[in-house]
């Protein structure tokens, strides 16, 4: 049966870094099915907005998480933790918090940096957050992504390092196959 990965890019800019790591990924494999669920549209959360039921945005970026298998968040690290967009994302996602979208779901975490410590603080930040929401992120998989200007051509936005494609298809392998083993999984 085929799998449905659902995208998540932590960054807002059209041609971030991890963007480009982003659509990589969903060219990895033929076999799997990749959809985009953009956040840059999603208000800043208030549970006031929700009282007469969630905005539009919301609702149509929770209905398309609950419509994938899996979720591969792939984000950046700003100021030594998690991007503000992917917080507010993450928490609207958490809504109402008995019945969450992400509740059960498997989730992997990808991140890329021009730094040397590629992203490790925000993807800990991240697995807390999502421990929280009681998801099944991918276990003693880390994708830290450092110094990743020199692994792409910024002009034609695609990743050009051969190493690191090949850890980013050895992690999504590992993801797809996974998801069917997680306890309370799609």
């Amino acid at each position: 049966m085929t799998k449905t990965i659902g995208i998540i890019c932590g960054s807002l800019r059209k041609n971030s870094y991890n963007r480009i790591i982003a659509q990589a990924l969903t060219e990895m494999d033929e076999s799997v099915e990749f959809r985009w669920i953009e956040i840059n549209d999603l208000p800043f959360f208030n549970e006031d907005l929700e009282v007469g039921g969630d905005p539009e945005t919301v609702t149509a970026f929770k209905s398309a998480i609950r419509d994938v298998d899996g979720i591969i968040i792939v984000s950046p690290e700003y100021n030594s933790g998690i991007p503000g967009v992917l917080k507010n994302a993450l928490d609207w996602a958490s809504r109402p918090a008995k019945a969450s979208v992400l509740s059960k779901k498997a989730v992997g975490l990808v991140g890329a940096t021009p730094g040397g410590m590629g992203t490790a603080f925000a993807q800990m930040q991240t697995r807390q957050i999502l421990e929280a929401m009681q998801t099944h992120v991918l276990p003693f998989q880390k994708v830290l992504i450092s110094q990743v200007h020199e692994k792409i051509d910024s002009e034609q936005h695609v990743l050009t390092d051969e190493k690191t494609k090949k850890y980013l298809q050895r992690y999504l392998q590992q993801f797809t196959s996974w998801i069917d083993h997680i306890p309370g999984g799609e």
